[in-house]
């Protein structure tokens, strides 16, 4: 390892506090500093290169330093970098959410700006607490699946299901209940969910404000997925008692399952959609919460009634961020983006038959461009993943399992030579477990 990554360790360790992170583990697992990124590829101080197979925490869906957007964001940065979003405006917040309005499920109207994953989850709570409010109706109580993951914030965090979370911080947190996920993506296992959503529903609907789901794919839950025909029956169920249906598409959304977005795959079109992510193509934070004009009608009124949506952000709709967006999709609209992530999903799951015979693989699943490989025979403690992550790294390509689950979620531009490097190492990294 050269001087200056050595270096740049031992000042990072001095100051930051990573996240997702039990700092201590630095004593003996190195960090990597990074001095550039191309493509799929990001580079070290030594030369060396590491294929981002997990798009860094699933944001760069187009590849690292990609010419379109850097030069949107130049050419913005000469413009205008920042004004506030409230009493003003600007053109790509304004272009951003009429494409957005066009693109999403076709009852989505209202593009309300925040500025990542977590704000957008929070702002959507509120929204659909304070729209039963503005109707004369107080209903506190949110719903969500089990496995479920939303962020990190208050709010987010609450309406996830994740144990440890939830154990430290559960006299922060607001009420909430848990619906059981389908076990599989088989139709079976969604309407048996379905019998438990309604059962819930009927005996619980007048308290319930909304009901929050990841479309699909459960992210941070190890990649667990489930059949469309769920989306069907919970939107369905949701009108029927008058419970709002939030979609957590944050990390869904963009092309992630296959279609643009999760709920097209049920042709649903929810109360409230979050979005983050893959919008800024990885450049720049920002998210949004889209909705209804039903919602927005109920906060429309004199100023003196004060049914306002009280929500803002220093930050909120930064025009820096929209120009990442808008050159999101102006390579979305110029490339047949979701025809080739199809062609490349089928290559994978092709690639991935030699690890069904590998013994300490439970199961494979896949959703558009999200594939996960299931291990099973080790204990929580045996922090397997970190074995798989320090050999692959080792090997020039970037995974960073969810405890026992390997995952690829490439950027969209990955070749298929590099498909080919990042699913062989991750063979080799779970083979060499068996020894």
């Amino acid at each position: 390892m050269s001087n200056k990554n050595t270096k740049m360790m031992q000042r990072d360790l001095e100051v930051i506090w990573h996240p997702c992170t039990q700092m201590k583990d630095h004593e003996t697992l190195p960090l990597v500093p990074i001095k550039s990124g191309k493509g799929v590829y990001l580079y070290d101080f030594d030369g060396n290169s590491y294929i981002d197979a997990i798009s860094s925490w699933w944001v760069n869906i187009f590849g690292h330093a990609n010419e379109i957007i850097n030069n949107k964001v130049k050419a913005q940065i000469d413009t205008l970098e920042h004004v506030l979003l409230a009493g003003f405006t600007h053109e790509p917040a304004i272009e951003l959410a009429h494409k957005l309005v066009n693109i999403t499920p076709k009852d989505l109207a209202k593009v309300f700006y925040v500025d990542n994953g977590s704000s957008a989850v929070e702002a959507a709570l509120k929204m659909s607490y304070h729209y039963h409010l503005n109707r004369g109706k107080r209903k506190a109580l949110f719903l969500s699946l089990s496995n479920s993951y939303h962020g990190e914030t208050i709010g987010a965090l609450s309406v996830g299901d994740v144990e440890l979370y939830k154990e430290t911080y559960e006299p922060l947190l607001i009420a909430n209940m848990q619906v059981p996920v389908p076990k599989d993506q088989s139709i079976d296992a969604a309407n048996e969910a379905l019998v438990a959503l309604e059962e819930t529903l009927k005996e619980r609907s007048e308290e319930i404000a909304a009901f929050i789901i990841e479309p699909l794919i459960q992210g941070a839950g190890g990649m667990h997925m489930y059949h469309p025909a769920y989306l069907i029956g919970a939107r369905h169920l949701t009108q029927k008692y008058n419970v709002h249906l939030i979609a957590d598409e944050i990390m869904t959304g963009f092309g992630r399952t296959g279609k643009m977005f999760a709920c097209d795959h049920a042709e649903i079109s929810p109360d409230f959609m979050t979005l983050s992510k893959g919008l800024t193509g990885g450049y720049l934070p920002l998210s949004v919460v889209m909705t209804t004009t039903d919602v927005y009608n109920a906060f429309y009124c004199d100023y003196n009634e004060y049914k306002a949506f009280l929500h803002s952000h220093s930050y909120t709709g930064n025009p820096l961020a929209c120009a990442a967006a808008l050159a999101t999709f102006e390579i979305f609209e110029q490339n047949d983006i979701l025809g080739e992530n199809e062609k490349k999903s089928i290559y994978i799951m092709e690639k991935l038959e030699k690890f069904s015979l590998l013994s300490n693989v439970k199961k494979i699943r896949q959703q558009g461009m999200v594939t996960a490989i299931e291990l099973e025979g080790y204990q929580a403690t045996e922090r397997i993943g970190l074995k798989v992550y320090e050999y692959a790294l080792s090997q020039g390509v970037l995974l960073r399992p969810l405890g026992h689950v390997i995952y690829f979620m490439p950027p969209y531009v990955i070749a298929y030579e590099e498909i080919d490097k990042m699913i062989d190492v991750a063979y080799e990294g779970i083979k060499r477990l068996l020894k």
